[in-house]
Formats: C-alpha cells, structure tokens, sequence
C-alpha cells in the first residue's frame, strides 16, 4: 500500500471508530432520532472516503501494473464488479 494512503486510510478508521462509539452511546442514551440519524449518514459518509482511499490505492498499484502488463481485461471486470455491488447495495 502506498504509504500517504496507508497513513490517510488509518486516520479515518480511527474517526469511524470515534463515530460508532459516539452513535452506539446515542441509541443507548436514547438520544433525539434525528441526531441518531445525522451521526449515522457521518459514518455512511466517512465509510465512503476511506473506500475512495482504498479505491486510489488499488487503481494506482494494482491496476496500473496490470496495465502496464497488458493484463486490462481482468482490470475492467473487477471494477466492473465493484460498481455493481455498489450500485446494488440495499436493493
């Protein structure tokens, strides 16, 4: 992994781990819904930029050496497979 996304990528799981305390500490004090609600799309939102993170790592070593390689099909269908599982999430 590069080492400024590796650095950058554990930063925001210490965030996200910071968030679900705080949002487990909500449900269980009982707090305001929409409070709840707020701090849970933070993490969504936090979970998003660590995956773009990884994303950049793994299109900047893996995917660049697979092209370099000559190797682009196998490329294209995991990326491919990465958009579809996310744009089938919660259908």
């Amino acid at each position: 992994m590069i080492a400024d996304i590796q650095k950058r990528s554990l930063h925001r799981t210490k965030i996200i781990q910071g968030q679900l305390r705080a949002l487990e500490t909500a449900i269980e004090n009982e707090q305001y819904c929409m409070d709840i609600l707020t701090q849970n799309l933070a993490i969504q939102k936090s979970l998003g930029s660590l995956s773009k993170l990884i994303l950049e790592n793994h299109l900047r070593t893996h995917v660049a050496q697979e092209f370099a390689h000559g190797d682009v099909d196998a490329s294209i269908k995991e990326l491919l497979q990465l958009y579809e599982l996310q744009n089938n999430r919660g259908k």
